[in-house]
């Protein structure tokens, strides 16, 4: 029998190099973010002159170039601190894979030379050697640690704020935070915000334009020469201005469009292919996240999706009403509807917007669905 991939490896293609299309790729140029990344860098200026910088606290919808801005300004950092007497570390975390304090220490002692296991041993040894390795450099030089924290939402929701605890009381560490959510400071104690004390850069979502800039610049490290008709790019970055300036999205747009034109063996990549690459990937995103979601959560939806359809106003109390006439008894608290509603905001199916019912009539939050209905209705009732 002849190797499987044999018969799998592509022949003619649109694509020279697919990296590129990628979220994680960090190009050498980040259009329209020049201004964040300079905030960024005007903090940890500080760390060149020996000194611990101030922690930020970025803030932004997914998609607006947060996490290569930091991981940018880390490189920038790096190759000025190259040219002085300083010893700076900046280390990544991605908190949807390390989700607990420990986790988190663990990890930057592996990342700082100590070999730590990620279980076994107490918080507190963990943590006393992690600071340990402040007071015995083997470099004989002062450390300065500026730690990334991505998506540090979702860490203290399922931990708490131990290990913001933990840093801004370890001497010489810096944290730079990362969040989709202005209001992940909840989940912070008066005692940690009183340490924390932390700068805040708010990046807007990307116009139509300023997507079209960003992938111009990434389609011409993709694809090869005239295969991208004229109207794909603005279609692309059209559609993903209104997915609220989503950058990942236009990206993802584009390289499906890419793949379908290698699917139909077509040379160039046409406008109907970035159509049908919003609904496949509108599709896959919506049915598997559905099809995994607990059936308390779906019934969440179930009650989002009828408002929707009767195009009522979605209050948090006019939602709980709808879900327990959709469960028919079996509900959870009101209270715990607020968790749901924070975990499908998280997965990008719904958004969430706090207005004010004006003077003396307090505040509301309004929710919105952010996917197709027809998709959800036929998803949910295929269950």
């Amino acid at each position: 029998m002849a190797n499987i991939f044999d018969d799998l490896e592509v022949g003619k293609s649109v694509f020279k190099d697919k990296q590129p299309l990628d979220h994680r790729f960090l190009p050498e140029n980040l259009p329209h973010r020049k201004e964040q990344i300079t905030q960024i860098a005007k903090y940890w200026i500080e760390a060149l002159n020996n000194v611990t910088p101030s922690d930020i606290t970025i803030y932004g919808k997914t998609g607006t170039g947060k996490t290569a801005a930091a991981k940018f300004a880390r490189e920038q950092l790096n190759e000025a601190a190259s040219n002085k007497n300083v010893f700076i570390k900046v280390e990544y975390i991605r908190c949807t894979d390390y989700t607990t304090e420990y986790q988190v220490i663990a990890q930057l002692c592996q990342k700082l030379g100590r070999n730590v296991p990620h279980r076994g041993w107490t918080k507190g040894e963990v943590i006393n050697t992690f600071r340990d390795i402040f007071r015995r450099n083997a470099y004989g030089k002062k450390l300065i640690l500026i730690v990334i924290l991505d998506e540090i939402d979702i860490l203290l929701s399922k931990d708490g704020d131990g290990i913001l605890y933990t840093l801004t009381r370890t001497d010489n560490v810096s944290i730079l935070s990362i969040s989709n959510y202005v209001e992940f400071k909840q989940f912070i104690t008066p005692r940690v915000m009183s340490s924390l004390r932390d700068k805040e850069i708010v990046f807007p979502p990307y116009g139509a334009d300023q997507l079209a800039d960003i992938l111009s610049e990434r389609a011409s490290l993709s694809f090869k020469e005239d295969t991208i008709k004229s109207d794909v790019i603005p279609l692309c970055s059209a559609m993903a201005a209104k997915e609220e300036g989503d950058a990942r999205y236009a990206l993802d747009l584009l390289r499906t469009a890419g793949e379908i034109a290698d699917e139909e063996e077509s040379d160039k990549i046409i406008g109907d292919y970035v159509r049908r690459a919003k609904d496949r990937i509108e599709h896959n995103k919506i049915t598997d996240v559905i099809l995994t979601l607990p059936t308390q959560q779906q019934r969440v939806l179930d009650a989002i999706l009828r408002l929707t359809q009767n195009n009522e106003e979605i209050t948090s109390g006019k939602l709980y009403d709808t879900y327990k006439e959709v469960s028919k008894g079996d509900s959870v608290t009101y209270r715990r509807i607020f968790d749901f509603i924070n975990e499908l905001e998280m997965l990008g199916i719904i958004s969430t917007n706090t207005i004010s019912r004006g003077r003396g009539k307090g505040r509301t939050n309004i929710i919105t669905l952010q996917c197709d209905t027809d998709l959800l209705e036929k998803t949910l009732y295929s269950i």
